[in-house]
């Protein structure tokens, strides 16, 4: 049985509304200014509105110098969004459209 390419998983992919999306970390529709049905801005008046919470968390994950085959960033940032959701933790991930090879 062969492997799905990129593009194949991607097509097949059933996305969430971003309303429910955004509802899952505490982000409500009136604070989310969408692009369609699965992209939206959060509004400015939110972002003010969680300005210096302390429990709020940003990781960045980064490399240099990659190798024919990548580095993995795409997929450790994905386990690792799973992984703090899986213990509890409102995680969000944001990632840039990986490549279609």
């Amino acid at each position: 049985m062969p492997f799905k390419s990129d593009i194949e998983i991607a097509r097949g992919a059933v996305k969430l509304p971003i309303v429910e999306i955004g509802g899952k970390v505490g982000i409500g529709s009136d604070d989310l200014l969408p692009y369609g049905h699965d992209k939206a801005k959060v509004s400015q008046g939110f972002i003010d509105s969680v300005q210096g919470n302390a429990s709020g968390k940003l990781i960045l994950v980064t490399a240099i110098n990659p190798t024919p085959a990548g580095e993995g960033k795409t997929t450790t940032t994905v386990g690792l969004g799973d992984g703090l959701n899986r213990i509890g933790k409102k995680a969000m991930i944001c990632i840039r459209e990986a490549s279609l090879g």
